[in-house]
């Protein structure tokens, strides 16, 4: 039985006694008559002493309780002038207060937190039980080629639209996994967990390296180049010369010698094709910086039209140029520019081969962004982690420098692109400004 409802009897019991002792008359009983009397008011003063000293404690750690309940860590308890029970209050009021301290710098960690993981380079998502995304930031949306953070919150990994997410599942917890895309976006993919009231929550982080490695491998392949191209053409300058003087001994020797001039002249030519080989290959480390200038982009392709038709003309391969009404304002390089959309034109060409094709180039407006298509062979799933590495190339002869040099040209403009095969079979090379 509670408190309250036994000082309530015990008042309608003195009520009752009260009673009872005004219904007695003096001259029948004076002195129970006033005995009673007596009694009555002290049991009164002694309820309201009790009141005092018990139920108001009582009542004051019952309010306590429901802040506590309420999590209202804001409040205090007013002292109730006993010396117990006001160091409870005073020990409750403390909590409180610390409470109070440890709540606030929680929130502070957690905003400084949310604060730290929105403007983070890193991509950072947090998973729930069901592998779904209930936290991400605008880098891990960006990074999953997505814009805002709402168009992934809620769903799977595995049920994104992206070619990040089909490596991002394969990864296991506490694993790590570096991964080259086709857009040539190279990224550090890390799965791992944090503890939170004591669950284990996954989430995973995502580092763009694109920057780092690219710098890291042109200086591996800039200095191999360098040496490469140095002995070659110090060597071939020598053999040329050696050939040289042999072809004007033998020259002046007579007719019995055509045979031997005629292999001295296939070995110089082919010390002088050796020597423009090596060349090429040191032009892809002197790529100058851009020089960027505003130019519509339209007007810019037509001006290249012929040229580019003359690079299908020899193959038969049709060339279709749809580009979108008006100008198309932009800000590139025009000499770059022009050499890498030769380089995305000729593989196409290439990838058609003998089988006349087509090739269309088109713009549009929202974004700005550049589609160069052919129908061609097709990118083949292995070729397509390999893309944009250094001196790949998909071709027997090939020697990877055509993307290569277009992949840094178009980090140099800033631009986001992409190559790859569809479902439909046609191959794209998607540029956006």
């Amino acid at each position: 039985m509670r408190i309250s409802w036994i000082f309530c009897i015990i008042i309608l019991l003195l009520v009752a006694s009260i009673v009872t002792t005004l219904q007695l008359s003096p001259q029948n009983g004076a002195n129970v008559y006033y005995i009673g009397l007596g009694t009555t008011f002290l049991a009164i003063i002694l309820l309201v002493v009790f009141y005092g000293f018990i139920m108001k404690p009582i009542r004051s750690i019952t309010n306590g309780a429901d802040l506590l309940k309420a999590q209202d860590f804001s409040s205090r308890l007013s002292k109730v002038n006993q010396l117990e029970a006001d160091k409870i209050i005073d020990m409750f009021n403390r909590m409180m207060s610390a409470l109070k301290e440890e709540r606030l710098a929680l929130r502070e960690q957690n905003h400084f937190l949310d604060l730290l993981i929105e403007v983070s380079p890193m991509g950072i998502m947090i998973l729930d039980d069901n592998e779904r995304i209930v936290t991400a930031n605008l880098a891990a949306a960006s990074f999953l080629g997505f814009s805002k953070t709402e168009d992934i919150t809620g769903e799977t990994v595995s049920g994104l639209d992206s070619q990040l997410s089909r490596f991002l599942i394969t990864v296991k917890q506490g694993e790590s996994l570096t991964v080259r895309l086709n857009d040539s976006m190279i990224y550090r993919c890390s799965r791992l967990q944090f503890m939170d009231k004591g669950y284990a929550h996954p989430f995973i982080l995502i580092e763009k390296l694109t920057d780092e490695v690219m710098r890291a491998e042109k200086k591996s392949y800039e200095k191999v180049i360098r040496v490469i191209a140095h002995e070659v053409n110090n060597s071939m300058a020598g053999v040329n010369s050696l050939l040289s003087t042999a072809s004007q001994i033998m020259s002046n020797s007579g007719r019995e010698n055509a045979e031997m001039m005629e292999v001295m002249k296939v070995c110089e030519d082919r010390c002088h094709s050796l020597s423009r080989f090596i060349t090429s290959f040191a032009d892809v480390v002197k790529i100058p910086d851009v020089n960027l200038s505003h130019a519509d982009l339209n007007a810019t392709i037509e001006k290249w039209r012929v040229m580019l038709e003359s690079l299908c003309a020899n193959r038969d391969i049709r060339l279709r140029i749809k580009l979108c009404e008006g100008n198309l304002p932009v800000r590139i390089d025009p000499v770059l520019f022009e050499q890498i959309l030769i380089n995305i034109v000729k593989n196409s060409a290439e990838s058609i081969g003998d089988n006349k094709g087509e090739i269309m180039i088109e713009t549009s407006r929202q974004p700005p962004s550049l589609t160069v298509t052919d129908n061609g062979a097709g990118i083949s799933k292995e070729a397509a982690d390999k893309l944009f590495s250094p001196f790949f190339s998909t071709k027997t002869n090939g020697h990877g420098i055509g993307l290569l040099f277009t992949s840094e040209v178009l980090h140099k403009h800033g631009c986001k692109f992409a190559l790859s095969t569809d479902p439909d079979g046609l191959t794209r090379f998607r540029i956006r400004f």
